[in-house]
């Protein structure tokens, strides 16, 4: 057991101590992010909207974040990622404490939009900065790390969300979400300046290397094969409550005790297996790949039997190809971007989520009213593994390039 312990331990040694800040206010922002998991919920309970109401509201949800991330990767290239992160965090927690307060379909979808909008600029930026505080050969470790913190509070955040929403009411969610965001602002302003220049530092030049990403036919397979993975990947974050509550008929405690499972397994395994397979050199879009049919084994055993323990199973199966596929699908991303241009390419990276929330929440909502739970399981699997197909194709192209040998 010491052994072991000091191996986990060692997974962690030799990053930066930006990245361990950066970690640590990502952290107390995700800890805050009670409202983003429970958000169908309370649209359904507390607001009264049907499911393609909510459908489209998600939408909204995903537009907001498509346009985020967008703006945030030009944002970051030209005024760099720290004031990027540092506003955002901190005008997406007043968005959260005002968003409340709407109570009408069409304020909803405005509002949600706005916020989104806002708090998205933050995911191409953090990418950057991530890279920048880190050697070449940690920036995967560097990347983990941040997820580990981003897992970690989303791991506690929703467990204390479900009590508090069994116990008092959704309205406290939102003042912790707005909270501890602007808090994460502020430790982040007060942790981590920027590195001054000095005056007489003759300015560099930016040089800007490769072609922009959307004219990279790589990096677009790519990004198709990230859009199509995350519309069924989003289905966790709104149909899947749905379904433990209606289905299952779990209560907002059980369902936020399941989305810790998830966290929990990804704060304890996650470094210790990706510095497993980093040893093993697996390649990046094989790992990739993995993740996709994990996620698709995650939708197709919850029609294996109606016994609510298999909610679990599937649980652990989802955990499992988020910790394979997630961060090396970033480490790929990163490593295919040229010089000069990572804010675009990581912005584009970031937007291909952004899409699945546009089209997952709105799509899963819809097949779910009209042909019920099981069959958009079944759905969802077979899709995935048309997904994977692609990554393995994607895997043979860029083996036969020169430049991403080792991908």
């Amino acid at each position: 057991m010491k052994k072991m312990y000091i191996n986990y331990l060692n997974n962690f040694r030799g990053l930066s101590r930006e990245i361990w800040l950066l970690s640590l206010v990502t952290f107390i922002n995700r800890a805050g992010a009670m409202v983003i998991p429970f958000l169908s919920l309370y649209l359904v309970n507390s607001k009264g909207f049907t499911l393609p109401q909510v459908g489209i509201i998600m939408t909204c949800f995903g537009v907001g974040s498509l346009v985020g991330t967008w703006i945030g990767g030009r944002l970051t290239d030209r005024i760099g990622f720290y004031k990027v992160i540092v506003a955002s965090l901190f005008l997406g927690g007043v968005g959260f404490v005002f968003l409340q307060y709407l109570n009408s379909f069409y304020a909803l979808c405005t509002g949600i939009f706005l916020l989104i909008l806002i708090a998205d600029a933050y995911r191409p930026a953090i990418f950057v900065a991530s890279e920048t505080y880190s050697k070449p050969e940690n920036v995967t470790r560097s990347i983990t790390l941040i997820r580990l913190a981003i897992n970690l509070g989303f791991s506690i955040g929703p467990l204390i969300g479900g009590l508090i929403i069994a116990n008092i009411d959704y309205s406290s969610l939102f003042w912790i979400d707005g909270l501890t965001c602007i808090v994460a602002s502020l430790s982040l302003f007060i942790l981590l300046k920027p590195k001054k220049v000095a005056k007489d530092a003759p300015k560099t030049i930016l040089v800007k290397e490769g072609v922009p990403p959307h004219l990279n036919g790589f990096f677009l397979l790519f990004f198709v094969i990230m859009i199509a993975n995350g519309v069924m990947f989003v289905q966790y974050f709104s149909v899947v409550p749905l379904y433990y509550e209606k289905a299952h008929f779990l209560s907002e405690d059980l369902i936020g005790w399941l989305l810790f499972l998830n966290g929990s397994m990804i704060v304890l395994f996650e470094m210790p297996l990706v510095s497993w397979l980093e040893r093993k050199k697996v390649s990046k879009t094989m790992a990739t790949f993995w993740g996709v049919i994990l996620l698709a084994a995650s939708f197709m055993v919850l029609n294996l039997t109606s016994w609510s323990g298999i909610l679990i199973i599937g649980m652990l199966l989802m955990t499992l190809g988020e910790m394979i596929g997630s961060p090396f699908s970033n480490a790929l991303a990163l490593e295919m971007a040229p010089k000069g241009r990572k804010g675009s390419y990581m912005g584009l990276y970031s937007m291909s989520f952004s899409f699945s929330h546009i089209f997952g929440h709105n799509g899963g909502m819809n097949l779910v009213d009209s042909l019920g739970y099981d069959t958009t399981w079944t759905i969802a699997a077979v899709f995935l593994g048309i997904v994977g197909i692609a990554t393995l194709w994607l895997y043979y192209l860029l083996k036969k390039s020169p430049r991403f040998i080792t991908t």
